[in-house]
């Protein structure tokens, strides 16, 4: 019991400030942080394109931003006084280390893409098609001590020296049998001595196969979670939720979360097939499973799951989401992660919002059983991990809202229209809401009265969240810069 008092407690401090460094800063996935004496506002600067470096004289509360890579999905981690972010560039994925003070590049590791075999490469363009190889390594790195772990844009999780980016060991989930959808993208989660990762296991997103009745799963028995040793790399423990790859709607975007519930050490995961799952830590063995989609998001019909999720998608020629409407009721997977909040679940649902607009719902759960305690279904779909804090929950949806709810009745207290589309989650911290879209960064005073403080036009889509660490915010742009942000007198 002591010990897991003791994990308890060290969850609590990873979420009080200093470093960030995991996907979402720490097991828990609330997106807050307890850094203090941020900036409200900031300007840009211009740009030396040449040097791919921004004249800091020409910005505003801009310590430093550097151009490191022609595309980045994925959000920077923070530990030990250096930056760590993945990327791409042509031909390559790339995985860069910079000081967290200056910018000044540590270490850039970089990898080829894959050849795959000609057979697989025909049919296979969830893959290998352009898709893909415009990516780049879009997993969000675990740092600890002298190692840091992400999955690669090869389907490896791999672990690196932190401090030179020597290669130290690999898991290949390719030649494990797990064919992920659109990307490697599970971002991990380290425990103890175990490495977790989600598989990003998936359908075959052929173009052409979506416009018919079937989306194949080409691998339905493949894990959806894994545990690895977090020092060699080897394989511990799968998940026994096998009934996920089947009922497989696309991909799988959710990393999970971790913590003590009842006395029992518990991973959150959200599925694939719609469901948020409870885990046992030790053994990956189910505890419980809630579906996130309502009954009355199950349209009736004799397609199956894959089929039906693909007529929500306005894209295609037998969507019946051709409107692009909020009001669109239909089946989505999990893409946010599980939040876990006083012994609480806060999970919502959403698809890519290349789909299309539609109704979603967030979920407020309880983590011993997976009953249901509310649900709030006034919110369009959402790729948005929650904040939480002061009895208040703030989460933004793909329709460019953000609205505050009660955490503990979920009732609404307000919404705020950005009008642009959004890809990030809220980052909660210094009784300020930070939010990028796909123009702009947004900040909103925290608390139960609506007040937008600021908003800054970016220059660029901004597709993931706003980090907070040592008294600094941290974010990437889609078109490879990397930000440091800190309040100038």
């Amino acid at each position: 019991m002591r010990r897991l008092l003791l994990f308890g407690l060290l969850l609590a401090a990873a979420a009080q400030g200093g470093d960030s460094p995991e996907f979402c800063g720490s097991h828990s996935k609330n997106m807050i942080s307890s850094e203090r004496d941020l900036p409200d506002n900031f300007s840009p600067g211009e740009k030396d394109n040449a040097r791919g470096e921004v004249i800091v004289a020409t910005a505003r509360n801009v310590a430093w931003a550097t151009k490191i890579n022609m595309v980045m999905y994925p959000s920077p981690s923070v530990a030990e006084g250096n930056v760590y972010v993945g990327g791409g560039k042509p031909g390559l994925g790339t995985f860069t280390c910079l000081d967290a003070r200056t910018g000044k590049l540590r270490w850039q590791y970089t990898e080829p893409y894959r050849p795959f075999p000609a057979e697989i490469q025909k049919g296979w363009k969830f893959m290998l098609g352009r898709i893909t190889r415009n990516l780049g390594i879009v997993s969000t790195a675990a740092v600890e001590n002298d190692r840091v772990y992400f999955v690669n844009h090869r389907c490896e999780v791999l672990c690196l020296d932190a401090h030179s980016g020597r290669r130290l060991w690999s898991f290949d989930l390719w030649e494990y049998g797990i064919r992920p959808s659109d990307a490697c993208n599970g971002s991990p989660l380290v425990e103890g001595d175990r490495l977790y990762v989600a598989t990003s296991n998936g359908t075959d997103r052929d173009a052409q196969v979506a416009e018919y009745d079937d989306r194949p799963t080409p691998a339905p028995d493949a894990p959806n979670l894994i545990a690895l040793d977090k020092h060699s790399g080897r394989l511990i423990a799968t998940d026994d939720a096998r009934q996920i790859g089947p009922n497989l709607l696309h991909g799988q975007w959710s990393t999970p979360s971790l913590g003590v519930v009842g006395g029992r050490k518990l991973l959150f995961f959200g599925g694939g097939d719609g469901f948020c799952y409870a885990f046992d830590a030790e053994t990956l063995k189910t505890v419980w499973r809630f579906d996130c989609n309502p009954p009355e998001y199950h349209v009736k019909s004799d397609l199956n799951w894959a089929a039906l999720y693909s007529l929500g998608d306005k894209r295609l020629k037998k969507s019946l989401n051709k409107k692009n409407e909020s009001s669109f009721v239909g089946l989505s997977e999990i893409i946010a992660c599980p939040v876990l909040h006083n012994d609480r679940i806060y999970v919502p649902i959403g698809r890519d919002p290349e789909h299309g607009r539609g109704r979603g719902a967030l979920w407020c759960l309880d983590a011993a059983t997976g009953r249901k305690i509310w649900g709030y279904q006034d919110i369009d779909r959402t790729l948005s991990t929650v904040s939480i804090a002061d009895g208040l929950l703030y989460v933004a949806d793909i329709a460019g809202r953000i609205h505050c709810l009660d955490a503990d009745t979920g009732h609404l207290h307000w919404v705020h229209e950005t009008g642009e589309t959004l890809w990030a989650s809220t980052l909660l911290a210094d009784g300020k809401i930070y939010l990028p879209t796909t123009k702009h960064l947004w900040i909103l005073a925290a608390g139960k009265e609506k007040k937008v403080l600021n908003t800054v036009r970016l220059g660029a889509p901004v597709y993931s969240s706003v980090v907070a660490a040592d008294g600094a915010l941290y974010f990437s742009t889609f078109n490879g810069w990397l930000y440091c942000l800190r309040h100038q007198p």
